[in-house]
């Protein structure tokens, strides 16, 4: 078989993405994969790399003065993978490398065949609502872009935004696999009396989550929002809390387990996804959560993010806001009724396998077959 590694500086039992990868890549593939955590498949070669190890450069002297080469390879976590990796130089056929953090290191991997990027992110401006990251990290990200994409054999990303970004700024012209979840066999669930509302994701304050609870004040009646939050930033979500302590129709609910996400998310009647463009990659997002709503047959509520927004509408699968405030929010929850939620939720289940994992990550196994000339 073909040997195929896979680099990530993720925990990858926790990166669904990466283990889409796994999953997908396994049967066809003699498959190693190097990353954080314990083994993520039982038919791989695992390489784990410590944990605590360091995937982002720590030494201003050096980003300051622009060796980022020396910055790169100073990081605990590139120097610890060299130093397990150093015999699998030159052996590997095919290497899928996530995110930019990982190029230089694929690269020096030298696979036999070729080397495959997949960027969950656009790079240069992950982090951009931070002022020391953009001073920082920006030039040095930039950098990886500009040195390596050019050396790789193809290039996947997210949402159709990042690839035109990519194109526009370093001439490489990734093919789209977006971040959609498995299909799923299941029939919409009639829309009740009381339409539920739902949020689930990692509580940011970039995300201005506030927003949808602000919107239930002097909403309609008959609609409850549950917020499903992930603890990101220290006291964020005590802070939405307090916000929603006056509203009964706002409630908070644990997280669950991913494998089990789906079928909470088809408790409910619609799924809001709506974030502020305040950074790049915020503004030309395409969630996991609007795939999971597609599977679990609701309907969506999006801002006007462009690469959501033109999904959504092409697909009938929910509702655009004119804006991705609290007004605008509540204007369209006036409008709704449960005749066109249950449009929407129809239209999920006719678009289901369309939107899902099985079709979209057929890019990953076509760029593959290319590069390995299978």
């Amino acid at each position: 078989m073909t040997s195929l590694t896979i680099v990530s500086f993720s925990t990858l039992t926790r990166d669904p993405r990466v283990q889409r990868q796994i999953d997908l890549l396994t049967s066809d593939f003699e498959v190693t994969t190097v990353g954080f955590g314990p083994t993520p498949h039982p038919d791989v070669r695992h390489v784990e790399l410590p944990e605590g190890a360091r995937a982002w450069p720590s030494s201003k002297k050096h980003l300051l003065t622009g060796r980022y080469n020396r910055a790169y390879w100073d990081m605990s976590a590139v120097r610890a993978a060299r130093a397990v990796l150093e015999d699998h130089v030159g052996r590997a056929d095919v290497v899928l490398a996530n995110d930019v953090n990982t190029l230089p290191l694929a690269l020096w991997l030298a696979p036999r065949r070729g080397i495959h990027a997949d960027l969950h992110e656009y790079a240069p401006r992950e982090k951009e609502h931070v002022r020391t990251w953009r001073w920082f990290i920006a030039p040095y990200q930039r950098w990886i872009c500009r040195t390596c994409l050019p050396r790789v054999d193809s290039v996947t990303t997210v949402s159709p935004g990042l690839a035109s970004e990519y194109a526009r700024e370093f001439g490489v012209v990734p093919e789209v696999v977006t971040n959609a979840a498995a299909y799923e066999d299941r029939a919409p669930r009639p829309t009740g009396e009381t339409i539920r509302l739902l949020h689930t994701g990692v509580a940011r304050a970039n995300r201005r989550l506030e927003s949808m609870i602000d919107a239930l004040r002097d909403g309609p009646d008959g609609m409850t929002l549950d917020l499903m939050l992930v603890p990101s930033e220290p006291g964020y979500i005590e802070a939405l809390r307090e916000r929603a302590r006056d509203l009964p129709a706002v409630r908070f609910r644990d997280p669950v387990p991913y494998a089990e996400l789906v079928d909470a998310v088809a408790e409910y009647d619609l799924s809001i996804v709506v974030f502020p463009p305040t950074t790049f990659n915020l503004e030309h997002s395409l969630p996991n959560k609007l795939f999971e709503a597609v599977q679990a047959r609701v309907g969506v509520l999006v801002g006007p993010s462009p690469d959501m927004a033109d999904l959504v509408r092409e697909h009938g699968i929910g509702a655009v806001l004119p804006g991705p405030d609290a007004e605008s929010l509540r204007t369209v929850l006036h409008g709704l009724d449960a005749a066109g939620i249950d449009r929407f939720k129809q239209a999920a289940d006719h678009s289901a396998k369309a939107l899902s994992a099985e079709v979209q990550t057929m890019a990953w196994t076509r760029a593959l077959e290319r590069i390995s000339g299978r």
